[in-house]
């Protein structure tokens, strides 16, 4: 009986989306917008040579057809990733509105997104008297710091210690639709910083804010303020069943590792696995070599968007991808006979692009275990279809290319 690995890069899109120009950082369109091709070729340039140096070194994605699956994207080559497939490659289109995490997974999962998110305005601050009296009386604060938008990695160091000798939590958004509540582990207390988000969810949820996240951090300001991995993301509850929740009412095993668990709100998931993404990438590795037939593991590896295509470091999301590339070629050869594994990602978030926020991408869909082959040009929603026919599973309410 198969198994099938589903592995979302996070961020890692490989541009060509016809419908970027619709979509905007600092009020520039996404057109253009190529998180991998710009990343290689600033190597080639040797424009990302702080802790790795030259051209970009993808050798086992590029045999899974990265390089392709870009050019059938954008029309483009990316230098050094032109080597000849030797898995089953093609690239897929995102039909919900939005660029977030959330509309991304969900589509993967079977279902498209047909609404609007909820996004704050462009301006500080971004939350209204009334929301910012919801934060004030939700975390029992006279006053909150922040309501701005702003980098989690710089809005703690700005304001970490006044939040430590105050108490008042932080809060801020971004380009995403999201708010997100920062606050120290030990003066205020992980804890009290969950309950925080567990009581805001319903009311930001019912707004169309598709996640609110705690972002607990630790340190001090001597020696410098730094965030966990205790991170939390509460979600919007899909509202229909999605691909977990198919393959767990089969009966099979469905295993999420990373924040896979939080984007689904757990729905149709059996056991959660968390961590650094070097911790994530050993519980896939632990996965590949136990999983029981017919398991469903579905992961996310979140490190290439928060700590590198947010911050625009374009050095640090190459040597990120060199070192998935490394690791995920160690698993590779532990996959079995009837095993599928798909490498895929949600949106982009082109590290060389203008302001902080995510780009509207395609995204590559690279299989192992499927032999050689081209899937052309699809949905997000087919990555659900191909999971399914993998584990033989009936597609209910599932629509594309890939649906029997």
């Amino acid at each position: 009986m198969a198994r099938v690995f589903l592995v979302v890069m996070d961020s890692v899109g490989i541009g060509g989306a016809p419908d970027a120009g619709t979509y905007f950082n600092d009020g520039v369109p996404d057109t253009g917008s190529n998180t991998l091709l710009h990343i290689a070729r600033a190597c080639a340039n040797g424009l990302a040579n702080n802790s790795r140096q030259g051209p970009l070194k993808l050798p086992n994605l590029t045999k899974l057809g990265i390089g392709a699956a870009l050019n059938l994207a954008c029309q483009e080559y990316a230098p050094n990733l032109d080597a000849a497939p030797e898995g089953t490659w093609g690239s897929a289109q995102e039909t919900s509105r939005g660029k977030d995490t959330p509309s991304g997974h969900w589509e993967l999962a079977g279902l498209p997104v047909d609404w609007d998110w909820h996004y704050f305005p462009e301006i500080d601050p971004p939350f209204s008297d009334e929301l910012r009296k919801l934060f004030c009386d939700a975390s029992d604060s006279p006053q909150i710091l922040g309501n701005c938008h702003a980098s989690g990695t710089e809005i703690i160091s700005a304001l970490g210690e006044q939040h430590c000798q105050t108490g008042w939590p932080i809060f801020y958004t971004s380009a995403d639709s999201v708010v997100q509540i920062a606050a120290h582990e030990e003066t205020f207390g992980l804890r009290k910083l969950l309950t925080i988000c567990e009581v805001l969810s319903p009311s930001l949820h019912k707004m169309g804010v598709g996640r609110v996240i705690a972002r607990p951090f630790l340190g001090q300001r001597k020696t410098g303020f730094y965030r966990t991995e205790n991170r939390r993301d509460y979600a919007i509850l899909p509202p229909k069943a999605v691909l977990t929740n198919w393959v767990q009412q089969a009966g099979n095993p469905v295993v999420a590792i990373g924040k896979i668990g939080d984007i689904f709100s757990m729905q149709g998931i059996d056991l959660v696995l968390k961590g650094t993404d070097k911790s994530l990438m050993a519980h896939l590795s632990n996965q590949v070599s136990l999983a029981p037939e017919g398991s469903f593991i579905f992961a996310n590896f979140v490190e290439f968007d928060s700590c590198y295509g947010h911050r625009r470091d374009v050095a640090g999301y190459a040597c990120a991808l060199e070192w998935f590339d490394k690791e995920i070629g160690l698993i590779l050869p532990k996959l079995k006979a009837n095993d599928l594994m798909i490498l895929t990602a949600d949106h982009g978030n082109d590290p060389t692009w203008v302001g902080t926020g995510h780009t509207r991408e395609r995204v590559p869909v690279l299989c192992a275990g499927l032999g050689l082959g081209q899937l052309g040009q699809i949905q997000f929603q087919d990555v659900a279809n191909l999971v399914l026919n993998q584990l033989g599973l009936e597609h209910p309410n599932s629509k594309g290319r890939y649906s029997e």
